[in-house]
């Protein structure tokens, strides 16, 4: 608590230093930059230290490098900060060769007096993987992404070999760690400025006032109101097009859409579908759509008395009418679930005899079960509409309106929303909610929302546990052959579709509406890319 309270203040304090209640000057932007909506604010500025939301999104890939990045075609990773690495025979040491000449940010809290070497990259995962690390406890001694997949007992140990060589261990092979630290999580964070803080006492600083090797970096923060980046003119690429990107994270007044209609936006992120009649039909808004790794499903709480009968959890799988969501909130803009996995994944498996509507059946296994008199749930509902779910409430309704018809109160308890912490913690009975991949591997679907390790590292919300299931798992990431790793996940999913842990809904797209006026954006199935080529033109 002791942590959280200091990240808190740290955010606060960069709020107050830089001015409260300001006006965006949205004219003046606009010479310079652009104004980007549609996405609440950040709990910290540290990508390590969250698994969703605008930080790891939308933020991270402005501010921070990895050593790696993902091809957005191929979702391969391929060299970024380091340029080649190499693997031991075992596939249990990986060498990494970094870029030379890679400079920090110059802001206002710190001035580097050196570019980027590899005591950085070992600090930045050393913070995560051990204990003892000063760093470790700061921001709360919380790295949900990582925990969830394992991260700190697959890797053993990072050291420097020299200034431009460093080695990671892995405790075993593991397929799928080459895209893991691809992610817009496993940022590069400067060791330099870690040491500096030590020495002041401000640790918490290093994650509340970021300093990255990305394109932009922060200069101005007002909590609710707004996060202004400026552009990082040593940018070891080339320097961005662009000298600003304003985050517009506000509430007060008129929604989103309406400040992108009125020109006080230019850029507005993932619009809910009803938006999109609208937008398309703005001659000054070009609306861009690209397929996402993610889906929709609800989290079902397996401590609970009724729902540890997996006869229940079937029911309430065959109670929903996935094609009415799709036809009332998507707008035939999503796809329905048929696994956790999307379409796209090398290794989806389509059951439509597990998951279909069927009212009588579900109905059938509730008086098999015992509960032909009723039941009564609870559903926590987070508001914030999402690319897998772009307008939750109404979809809860929805499920409350099917829930009823086979004899199933469902109260819905609303939040503004997500936070998977306070999801686990939460007592309530099912929990809408979604992923959005992070690689193109099938594990970073399946292991951070259902492992067993991630329920005992506090990510894994239904809070189901199944040896069987943990065991292909842990196979898929060390056979040689696809056709092997195909074939152990295509098991893993049998189990889900057998058990019910958690009940899919759906796979959305990933829409963003910007001015014509500007050109450059890049596109990728997982998070947002650079805004580095991002330019206005006239």
């Amino acid at each position: 608590m002791k942590a959280l309270a200091q990240l808190t203040l740290g955010l606060i304090s960069l709020s107050l230093l830089a001015g409260c209640g300001k006006d965006i000057d949205h004219s003046k932007i606009k010479q310079t930059g652009f104004v980007y909506c549609g996405q609440a604010g950040p709990e910290t500025f540290n990508p390590q230290l969250v698994d969703s939301g605008i930080t790891s999104e939308t933020l991270s890939p402005q501010l921070y490098d990895t050593l790696l990045t993902l091809d957005p075609s191929s979702y391969q990773p391929i060299a970024n900060l380091a340029t080649h690495w190499s693997v031991n025979d075992a596939g249990t040491e990986y060498t990494f060769h970094l870029r030379s000449g890679v400079e920090f940010h110059h802001t206002a809290w710190f001035t580097p007096t050196r570019p980027l070497n590899a005591s950085d990259v070992v600090f930045s995962f050393d913070r995560i993987i051990n204990e003892n690390n000063p760093y470790h406890d700061v921001g709360g001694n919380r790295y949900p992404w990582f925990y969830g997949i394992d991260f700190q007992n697959l890797v053993t140990k990072v050291e420097a070999l020299s200034d431009s060589e460093v080695k990671f261990t892995l405790s075993r092979p593991d397929n799928s760690f080459l895209s893991n630290i691809a992610t817009s999580h496993a940022v590069i964070l400067s060791e330099e400025y870690a040491n500096q803080l030590e020495i002041s006492d401000d640790k918490a600083k290093i994650d509340t006032q970021p300093v990255g090797t990305g394109p932009f970096y922060l200069e101005d923060y007002q909590v609710n109101d707004l996060i202004r980046l400026k552009r990082h003119d040593l940018y070891w690429k080339a320097p961005a097009l662009m000298k600003q990107v304003v985050f517009d994270i506000s509430h007060r007044g008129t929604g989103t859409l309406a400040k992108l209609l009125r020109n006080e936006c230019d850029v507005l992120s993932s619009p809910i579908s009803s938006q999109i009649p609208i937008i398309e039909a703005s001659k000054n808004i070009e609306l861009t759509a690209k397929p996402t790794m993610n889906v929709s499903f609800i989290a079902v709480n397996t401590k609970h008395p009724a729902l540890n009968d997996v006869r229940v959890r079937k029911a309430l799988n065959y109670a929903i009418n996935r094609q009415n969501i799709l036809d009332s909130v998507y707008y035939g803009t999503g796809t329905q679930a048929y696994s956790l996995l999307p379409p796209d994944s090398w290794a989806y498996q389509k059951d439509n005899t597990q998951i279909r509507y069927d009212r009588n059946y579900a109905i059938a296994l509730l008086r098999e079960a015992g509960f032909d008199k009723g039941l009564s749930l609870t559903m926590s509902v987070p508001l914030e509409p999402r690319s897998y779910n772009p307008s939750p409430r109404k979809t809860a309704e929805l499920i409350q309106s099917n829930f009823a018809d086979i004899g199933v109160r469902l109260r819905i308890i609303t939040d503004d929303r997500f936070d998977r912490q306070q999801a686990v913690q939460s007592d309530s009975d099912l929990y809408l909610t979604g992923w959005i991949a992070d690689t193109g591997d099938p594990d970073n679907f399946l292991r951070p929302l259902l492992s067993c390790y991630s329920h005992s590292a506090g990510v894994n919300i239904a809070g189901w546990c199944n040896p069987d299931f943990d065991f292909l798992l842990d196979l898929a990431l060390e056979v040689d052959k696809m056709r092997y790793r195909i074939n152990l996940y295509k098991q893993a999913q049998n189990i889900l579709n057998e058990t019910f842990p958690v009940i899919p809904l759906s796979h959305g797209m990933q829409f963003r509406a910007h001015t014509k006026t500007l050109k450059g954006f890049r596109v990728s199935p997982f998070n947002a890319q650079p805004f580095d080529l991002v330019e206005r033109v006239k």
